[in-house]
């Protein structure tokens, strides 16, 4: 029995988890914390390498830092990359504390696509909102609707491995988009987008720029401090 190509992508983006997490700097500590991952980073990256976790990236958002990652089914460490990575959760303790662990953060929405392996064929969105006391699940509701109009279809595009996630009420998103894809907004898309994002306001405040040129509001843009 042959699958087909759907089948296989399907079948293909099963074998690993996506399993971020969120740190939050301490008090006027964020310059601090940064630096203390820099002084490890190198050495991190072998280790994530030798673990079987790959495209694992850290964004830098207010003072929380997103880690987005996708692990194997099963992680495994040599005694003395365990030791590595206990040694570097203690240098950061004083700095930075752990604000959504792994495990915890519930999936509001998701369009993996087709996953691109060449990373120079996409460009990276990586957002966060705040929601409104109370509008957990109203936001789960509106993107299941999306979910369910697209009737989960494995798509080319635009967007690619497309997660949304819940950290203790703030909403952390990671996306591929597919360069091939790119084109100037027309004035439906326009128009459909600032319908979407001005309802979307009524359940959530942005920290990230996306709908700056829609509110006139000025906020940082996510930024990728790290890569692996």
């Amino acid at each position: 029995y042959i699958l087909s190509v759907t089948e296989k992508i399907a079948k293909e983006r099963q074998i690993m988890t996506r399993n971020p997490f969120v740190l939050r700097s301490k008090d006027g500590k964020k310059e601090e914390g940064l630096a203390v991952i820099g002084g490890f980073w190198n050495e991190c990256k072998g280790a994530l390498k030798r673990a079987g976790i790959e495209n694992f990236s850290i964004w830098s958002i207010e003072d929380f830092l997103f880690c987005y990652g996708e692990f194997p089914d099963e992680v495994k460490l040599s005694p003395a990359d365990q030791a590595g990575f206990e040694a570097w959760k203690a240098a950061l303790a004083p700095v930075c504390d752990v604000f959504a662990a792994q495990g915890t953060l519930p999936l509001m929405y998701h369009d993996i696509g087709i996953v691109r392996a060449d990373k120079s064929l996409i460009r990276h969105r990586v957002f966060a909102t705040k929601l409104k006391e109370g509008c957990a699940a109203e936001y789960k509701r509106r993107h299941d609707g999306l979910i369910e109009k697209r009737g989960d279809k494995i798509t080319e595009g635009p967007e690619s491995n497309f997660t949304i996630w819940n950290a203790n009420g703030y909403i952390f998103g990671y996306c591929e988009l597919v360069k091939s894809f790119d084109h100037e907004m027309t004035e439906a898309e326009k128009a459909s987008t600032i319908a979407w994002e001005t309802r979307q306001l009524e359940i959530m405040d942005w920290l990230t720029d996306d709908v700056d040129w829609i509110t006139g509001q000025k906020h940082e843009s996510a930024c990728r401090v790290w890569a692996q």
